[in-house]
């Protein structure tokens, strides 16, 4: 059963290039909640602090906050690419991440070689490798584009393949940032009947987004982050409202 659970979890990213005294003690001074220094006296910001919260099969979440809030390296803390530095995380099931459309491309490498290394990198045999070339090559819609090294395509053409090679095999959790849906109108309507197809099918949502219609219609609970810290948790609506952001309107009978 897909689940996760975080546990006084904290992430911290040291700043290498501090090296002024004077520089480090002004940064200090006006940050000093984030900022700090650690045992081997670096200059460290802490990214996340002290978190806890747990998401079972069947949610959908929504990380809201500002910009710096801390919604994107949680995020990337949940699917494996940073490690906690305190507390512990806890992640059962099969992850799917919309976060970073390079990440796990080799861009020398042509869209449809990514599909096939994607494919090995699962465990997949010939025939299943086959069919996720097919289906992602269908959905996808790049055509031609498959065969052309992925370092030439388009930020459109890069969320079209990374979109299409996450969901083509259904994840237990789908984690996604929001400017996954910065796409050309038809293609983002596909994207959201399959992601409503895959969350229905009882896999965990976690999207980190500013759009609140977005939020509305797909989750059904916010985290909101501020400083690294969760400073509400519950139903959108509550949250949202606590944010100071209206409820929406009624539309008018037609």
């Amino acid at each position: 059963m897909a689940s996760i659970v975080a546990e006084g979890l904290s992430i911290e990213f040291p700043l290498y290039h501090l090296g002024a005294r004077s520089l480090k003690k002004r940064l200090l001074s006006k940050a000093a909640i984030r900022v700090r220094t650690d045992e081997s006296n670096r200059v460290v910001v802490s990214a996340l602090r002290d978190l806890n919260f747990s998401i079972q099969r069947g949610e959908r979440v929504a990380l809201v906050g500002s910009n710096g809030a801390g919604k994107t390296t949680l995020l990337r803390t949940i699917a494996g690419i940073y490690e906690p530095v305190g507390g512990e995380l806890t992640v059962q099931g099969e992850i799917g991440s919309l976060i970073d459309p390079g990440a796990g491309m080799d861009s020398d490498s042509t869209g449809r070689e990514n599909i096939r290394l994607r494919g090995l990198y699962r465990g997949m045999d010939d025939a299943s490798i086959a069919a996720l070339e097919e289906d992602v090559a269908e959905f996808s819609g790049l055509g031609e584009f498959l065969d052309v090294p992925t370092r030439g395509y388009s930020a459109g053409m890069s969320v079209r393949l990374a979109f299409a090679m996450a969901t083509a095999i259904a994840p237990q959790i789908l984690l996604m940032d929001e400017w996954f849906l910065a796409g050309d109108a038809d293609f983002m309507q596909k994207a959201e009947n399959r992601l409503v197809s895959l969350v229905n099918n009882a896999d965990i949502l976690i999207i980190a987004s500013h759009d609140f219609d977005i939020v509305r219609r797909w989750c059904t609970r916010a985290i909101r982050l501020n400083a690294g810290r969760i400073v509400a948790d519950g139903p959108v609506d509550e949250v949202l409202a606590g944010m100071g952001v209206a409820p929406p309107q009624p539309q008018p009978a037609v």
